[in-house]
């Protein structure tokens, strides 16, 4: 009887210790564009560090047919007569994130669409959405996607919002790629003009928060920065209050800088600045000096890479790359960084 009573008092006692979360590891989203050559990088890519890629950029034609033959339908190819990209081209991107686990998407839209896309506003009517967002499970299945990245950004975005479009969108396409066990992620701005409205953050497993282009050509403070830290907690903070919770967040950092004076247009991504300049850019955030007027790059260097990968440690889901070309490898990398910080390494 004694042992009957002690073995229920044990079992109690086991059940009744708490079971510690299993700890969730950080998203590490890296966007691979198919209108660059994109295939040295895939060959060389450390895959460990990443959990997602989002291949860019995919849109409809006037059709809206996704995929034309062995051609997406509307896409920048990045081959030397142009042209559309080879539905192989993603294939080949599924079939090697595949082999290491790492799940891949298809983005839509992007910052300038191409001339062959389609009217978006019209193909995401109530008479036509319905046949828009089939469209794009189907092509979902065909290419063994893990789901769709939606990129629609500015005039594109604000016009479909505007007719009342995005959120019905976005709840449909949610839907029918949740029946499939598929994901539903999407980038956004943080200023007005470019932000994805309130009502559709349910509908998304990621919020992309592109939080870079502080400054540019006809934007931005004399002497601002591309991307520094105080936009990436501002535009954490801002996508906090309108809604969007933490695990949802990703906090999008650039393999890129900006150039003014006499290096308007040059250099611009990570790896040219560093051929350029040498490998001592590697731990700075602009070459020149950042003034008004001044001939500069402000770029995001590897030590504020990290500080952002701990911010968005603490603050976020992870961390969304843009893009994953541009970045060098060894020593260097920008990719490094990140992963070394998100892992507290």
């Amino acid at each position: 009887m004694f042992r009957t009573i002690v073995a229920a008092v044990l079992a109690l006692t086991v059940t009744a210790i708490p079971v510690a979360a299993k700890p969730v590891k950080p998203v590490v989203i890296g966007y691979i564009p198919t209108f660059k050559d994109y295939r040295p990088t895939l060959d060389v890519i450390d895959m460990s560090k990443l959990t997602h890629i989002n291949i860019s950029f995919v849109n409809p034609d006037a059709q809206g047919r996704f995929v034309n033959g062995d051609l997406l339908a509307c896409s920048d190819g990045y081959a030397p007569d142009g042209g559309m990209t080879p539905a192989a081209d993603i294939r080949n991107i599924v079939a090697k994130a595949h082999k290491h686990g790492v799940k891949v998407l298809v983005s839509l839209g992007g910052g300038t669409l191409p001339k062959c896309t389609g009217d978006w506003l019209d193909l995401l009517s109530d008479e036509k959405r319905a046949t828009t967002v089939a469209s794009l499970v189907k092509f979902a299945e065909d290419f063994d996607l893990d789901g769709i990245d939606v990129d629609l950004e500015w005039e594109t975005l604000t016009a479909i919002d505007k007719a009342g479009r995005y959120v019905p969108f976005t709840e449909e396409l949610n839907k029918a790629l949740d029946k499939r066990g598929l994901l539903l992620t999407c980038a956004t701005a943080s200023n007005p003009g470019g932000m994805i409205p309130i009502g559709s953050i349910p509908h998304f497993d990621y919020i992309n928060i592109m939080s870079y282009d502080g400054v540019g050509a006809t934007w931005g403070p004399p002497g601002g920065e591309n991307a520094s830290m105080d936009m990436a907690r501002k535009d954490i903070a801002t996508w906090l209050a309108r809604g969007a919770p933490k695990e949802k967040i990703v906090l999008g950092v650039p393999f890129y800088g900006r150039g003014f004076g006499t290096y308007a247009g040059q250099y611009t991504d990570y790896r040219s600045i560093l051929e350029r300049h040498g490998e001592k850019a590697a731990y700075s955030d602009v070459i020149g000096e950042r003034c008004g007027g001044c001939s500069y790059i402000t770029y995001s260097g590897r030590p504020t890479t990290r500080a952002k990968a701990r911010l968005a440690a603490e603050q976020t889901a992870g961390v969304m790359i843009w893009e994953l070309t541009e970045d060098v490898q060894g020593p260097y990398s920008l990719l490094d960084a990140l992963h070394d910080s998100l892992h507290n390494e």
